[in-house]
């Protein structure tokens, strides 16, 4: 074969004028995935733009809008965190899974808390934070094809990871349990292909809703059936009122065959900033979390794994403290409500009021406007049903994440600006 009949002199560049490549002029364009596309406005925006316009100009805007816990963690807790923060060997890389300690504590507490048996080695992992761990097992469930049902009225998370695993979401009513069941064997008898996940969140967020251990059991006879995997959101599974006690999805019978629990430090320790979540069930679904958290990070800093094992071997009774706390705010926040008028449903669990916006307030603006309102004339900040997708409309969440006294200012400034 001959060679190319190629010389130097063909790649030599001058400096001719003419020679110059031309400029090109038209406008860069960044073109993003369609995932990216496909993700819906952020209608929180408006709202944190005006929170934050009020606050500069020296407002005080009561924010019941995120569920973000204002208590400080345990003393022992942050202590222990001092001291580990010390040691210099501790700041090297973690590892995707977490730290073997954490993960036997974390099984132990499955077995007291919930009379179930897990492998620390197979079948339990550390997130950071349990968003992050739900976020990625879509990423590693689901695929361009594949569909998730998902619960309406929805945490943005749960719908928005779906998306940006290229995956299709089918939204359902979680309000009423029992006709969910019925809405998911359905679903399964009339769509090809039938949907690969359930994702459930109970204690529910944003609507408060709750279930009993039935519940589950049922839950996991369709996925034998109809052959889909369960991710159970249990985010609030430490924060129950008047006797309460939220189960868990793992403790129905066979439940660790078809799926999994994340769970987080983030509410009943008030951990949230701390980023410690688990993911916990059947073995090949922590695998493949696993394997995409090994290519996506390094896991939870040493530091506060080590600070997290000290909280759930000791702090167990500030979690049920925490939760009195909510209560408290909880009773004051729906007694006041229910002086202006209002029809109030005392939640059994969580850490927000999913309230009905007064129809007489309905009928003249959208929830999102109300919230507007709300924070215009109030100074209090709360989320629009709205945002959490069609069935939030003519809802309202308020966070019992300030203090009573707070919470009494805040039913103060409503009733005036609804006057």
């Amino acid at each position: 074969m001959e060679k190319p009949d190629i010389q130097p002199d063909d790649f030599q560049i001058t400096d001719s004028a003419n020679d110059q490549p031309q400029e090109n002029t038209t406008p860069f364009t960044v073109n993003v995935s369609e995932r990216v596309k496909r993700l819906p406005p952020y209608l929180f925006a408006e709202l944190n733009k005006l929170k934050y316009e009020k606050r500069r100009t020296g407002a005080d805007v009561i924010d019941l809008g995120m569920g973000s816990p204002s208590d400080p963690p345990h003393p022992m807790i942050i202590d222990k965190l001092i001291d580990v923060i010390k040691d210099s060997k501790l700041h090297a890389y973690s590892h995707a899974r977490g730290i073997p300690h954490l993960r036997r504590e974390v099984a132990a507490r499955y077995a007291k808390y919930y009379d179930v048996q897990l492998d620390p080695e197979t079948e339990t992992i550390v997130c950071i934070g349990s968003k992050e761990g739900l976020s990625h097992l879509c990423l590693a469930l689901l695929g361009a094809g594949d569909t998730a049902i998902v619960p309406a009225p929805h945490f943005p998370a749960h719908l928005h990871a779906v998306m940006l695993a290229s995956a299709n979401s089918l939204v359902l009513d979680v309000t009423n349990p029992e006709k969910l069941l019925s809405n998911i064997a359905i679903t399964c008898q009339t769509i090809y292909p039938k949907p690969k996940v359930v994702i459930v969140n109970y204690p529910h967020n944003p609507t408060a809703t709750v279930v009993e251990p039935e519940f589950y059991a049922e839950l996991v006879k369709l996925a034998r059936r109809y052959g889909f995997m369960v991710i159970s959101d249990m985010a609030y599974g430490d924060v129950c009122f008047d006797g309460y006690r939220a189960p868990s999805f793992l403790s129905a019978p066979r439940a660790i065959e078809v799926g999994i629990e994340t769970t987080t430090m983030s509410k009943g320790y008030n951990m949230a900033g701390w980023r410690v979540g688990f993911c916990c069930g059947n073995a090949e679904i922590v695998r493949a979390l696993a394997t995409v958290k090994t290519y996506y990070d390094y896991g939870v800093f040493t530091a506060l794994q080590i600070s997290a094992i000290t909280a759930i071997r000791h702090a167990g009774g500030a979690v049920e403290a925490q939760a009195k706390v909510y209560q408290k705010r909880r009773d004051v926040l729906c007694d006041g409500l229910q002086r202006l008028g209002w029809n109030v449903v005392k939640p059994k669990a969580s850490m927000f009021v999913w309230q009905q916006v007064p129809p007489e307030w309905q009928a003249k603006m959208s929830t999102f406007d109300f919230a507007m309102k709300l924070l215009r004339e109030a100074d209090v900040v709360v989320s629009p049903g709205s945002a959490f997708g069609e069935l939030g409309e003519g809802y309202m969440r308020l966070a019992l994440v300030e203090k009573e006294d707070r919470l009494r200012q805040a039913i103060r400034h409503i009733k005036r600006a609804l006057r």
